[in-house]
């Protein structure tokens, strides 16, 4: 796992900045309800993409474990809290609107943190996340061939996966939306690293990695991943 602290101050210039930020806003707008909402954002990090949708005229509230992405979080949104998303201090009931951008993919099992969003939100409120993170980067096609053969059939992310855990809790998908994660370009080289570190696909090793490193271009970014955010609403009592 990343050392989330760690990586906090140089976290949003390695993930896009705000070009990336400002498409996972804008697309989260689209889903969510009114413009003057107030939002829980799970996993926020460094808040930079719930800044943008502040920008839009929303409060946003910001739940994290790294106090590193915290501190940084803490001017850009509206208030912050150091929490797990798996046990939120909030009342049942009691919130309009939760997101949880690149927040399923990083799990084991993403039934705990539905569980918590469901219970979170009024009755006719909205959970966004982002799903299908793996495939969101097959634009990218000589190096997925190569990295696909060792992806788990099923992951915690996987629509198919999140909507039934999410109908379990009472909710029910209602849109989709997509963004582009400027600046997530993947290149061979960088991850082969991560391969051989161990850090992501590791059951490929050392010949995964020198395959990778074989490729054309190896320090050329692919094309930028096109993300898909998956929004479902809470029943009416």
């Amino acid at each position: 796992m990343l050392d989330y602290d760690g990586e906090a101050d140089r976290y949003d210039e390695s993930r896009g900045g705000l070009p990336r930020a400002r498409a996972a806003a804008a697309a989260l707008g689209s889903l969510l309800p009114g413009h003057h909402t107030t939002v829980l954002d799970l996993a926020c990090g460094t808040g930079i993409v719930g800044g943008c949708l502040r920008e839009q005229g929303r409060t946003v509230l910001g739940v994290d474990r790294s106090a590193g992405m915290l501190a940084r979080a803490e001017g850009r949104l509206d208030a912050v809290v150091r929490a797990d998303a798996r046990a939120l201090p909030f009342a049942d009931a009691s919130l309009p609107a939760v997101t949880a951008v690149w927040l399923l993919n990083l799990l084991d099992d993403a039934a705990p943190v539905i569980a918590e969003a469901a219970r979170v939100l009024r009755p006719g409120g909205v959970f966004v996340t982002t799903v299908d993170k793996a495939a969101a980067h097959a634009v990218d096609s000589d190096i997925d061939a190569l990295v696909a053969p060792y992806r788990p059939a099923e992951l915690p992310d996987g629509a198919g996966r999140v909507t039934a855990l999410a109908a379990a809790e009472g909710l029910r998908p209602v849109r989709t939306a997509r963004f582009t994660g400027h600046g997530q370009g993947r290149t061979p080289l960088a991850l082969a690293a991560r391969v051989r570190e161990g850090s992501l696909y590791a059951e490929g090793g050392l010949p995964l990695a020198e395959r990778l490193e074989a490729l054309p271009g190896p320090t050329t970014p692919r094309a930028e991943p096109d993300f898909t955010l998956l929004a479902l609403r809470r029943r009416n009592r």
